[in-house]
């Protein structure tokens, strides 16, 4: 039987690295996906995921159990971008190779029925302008939008990862929502064959 996470972590705050490696192998695809998410790209999403576990490690006796493990390093995860998107205010370049690299991990696990090259190339498309539209809200509404569609997490865990009321979480996410439809709205319009045709 596999050992919870309360086991591995107790095993890692007495010193033992293989236990914290588990913790890593178990939570790196949702940890590396929220960066993702916050970044836009392969390179950086892989940096700070990395960042944000190391974090973990240095603050693990810090951790009281409160919340999950898996909540706690959203939290971590999530600061750990804001971080880095805050140091990178005054650049605001994006990167198209970056946002459209075949690396990037896919924004939604859609079921293969073996796409021909034209579905393929419709749904690397789609994932670009979901990734272009999450990028351009804000860090708080791009946040729950990633936790609560994109990670899964109850109304609860949102609000405990992000230390406010649920209250806050369902305004936040209901504001979220609306702007995020409204950019996508005018994105997707933007990029029809039709508006393309007359520019």
């Amino acid at each position: 039987m596999s050992p919870t996470d309360q086991q591995l972590i107790n095993k890692s705050k007495a010193g033992d690295y293989l236990a914290f490696e588990e913790l890593v192998r178990k939570y790196e695809n949702k940890v590396y996906n929220i960066a993702y998410r916050f970044m836009g790209n392969h390179a950086d999403a892989c940096d700070l995921a990395q960042e944000a576990f190391i974090k973990a490690y240095q603050s693990l006796a810090k951790f009281r159990g409160d919340a999950g493990f898996v909540t706690w390093m959203y939290h971590i995860t999530a600061n750990v971008c804001r971080d880095e998107l805050r140091r990178r205010k005054n650049k605001q370049t994006v990167s198209l190779d970056e946002t459209f690299s075949d690396n990037a991990a896919p924004v939604f696990n859609i079921a293969s029925v073996a796409p021909g090259p034209a579905e393929e190339l419709e749904r690397q498309e789609l994932c670009g302008q979901v990734q272009d539209c999450l990028n351009t809200l804000s860090d708080e509404y791009r946040l729950v939008l990633i936790m609560r569609e994109m990670q899964g997490l109850s109304y609860d865990e949102i609000a405990v990862t992000l230390d406010c009321s649920l209250g806050t979480v369902k305004s936040r996410l209901n504001r979220a929502r609306i702007s995020f439809k409204k950019k996508m709205k005018v994105l997707l319009e933007l990029s029809t064959p039709e508006s393309r045709q007359y520019k």
